[in-house]
């Protein structure tokens, strides 16, 4: 059972100047805030960390959509924290013991840094992660090989862009609660995943859900709640 929780606002904010943390927020939903570090600056992003991870010294606390020039802060002055280049994240702290598994199926390589972003955001909020990469449907057999392996997931979250074919595939294939992730790849005229996102929308097999373009962490914290509950003894 969670820790009951102040109603007031003293102490459930920590005011950094630029940012009033809701450090609160783990006691109201199990999970902790996140720092989302596009429009930060470097050392905003380093103090939001450092002060989140105060807050929570026994967990994990994340940070995402990281530049390149804020990874190289994190590095310099959080050196404990775990970089993730890829999926320009920053993790500082320990993951809880994973309760539940959420496969992460990945369409193409060019799909990693959203893949990642699922994957890092489902350990930070306590499930297990199981990345199955780069089986797109143009090679179907690479799915169909790994279909055994993602349906005994307790959810999955599919990552992909072009024509966006990989989660309606999945969801005639899986009877797992299924999340679906458009991506900001392809060709020509995608429109910079809207016509994965659509795509994702229409999808004829029952059960997709559709989160907004390259948003992998919405897919990942709703994957691992799922997870954490269907796996509770």
């Amino acid at each position: 059972m969670m820790e009951p929780y102040p109603t007031g606002s003293a102490g459930n904010t920590i005011d950094l100047g630029f940012a009033q943390l809701d450090v609160q927020r783990a006691a109201r939903t199990g999970d902790p805030e996140v720092v989302y570090g596009e429009g930060k600056t470097p050392a905003q992003i380093v103090s939001a960390l450092r002060a989140l991870h105060a807050a929570h010294p026994d967990r994990a606390v994340l940070a995402t959509r990281l530049a390149p020039a804020a990874l190289a802060r994190l590095a310099e002055e959080l050196p404990a924290a775990w970089l993730d280049e890829a999926g320009r994240l920053a993790i500082l702290g320990t993951p809880p013991a994973p309760v539940g598994t959420v496969a992460v199926v990945g369409a193409g390589t060019a799909d990693l840094p959203v893949l990642r972003e699922v994957a890092a955001t489902v350990g930070v909020f306590g499930a297990g992660c199981d990345e199955v990469v780069d089986v797109g449907v143009a090679g179907l057999h690479r799915l169909l090989a790994q279909r055994d392996r993602i349906a005994g997931a307790d959810a999955v979250v599919a990552v992909a862009g072009m024509e966006a074919a990989l989660p309606s595939v999945l969801g005639g294939l899986i009877g797992v609660p299924l999340i679906a992730v458009p991506t900001s790849v392809g060709y020509g005229w995608h429109l910079n995943g809207l016509t994965a996102w659509l795509a994702m929308l229409n999808s004829c097999a029952p059960g997709v859900l559709t989160v907004n373009v390259d948003n992998g962490f919405s897919a990942g914290v709703a994957a691992a709640r799922i997870a954490r509950r269907t796996a509770r003894p």
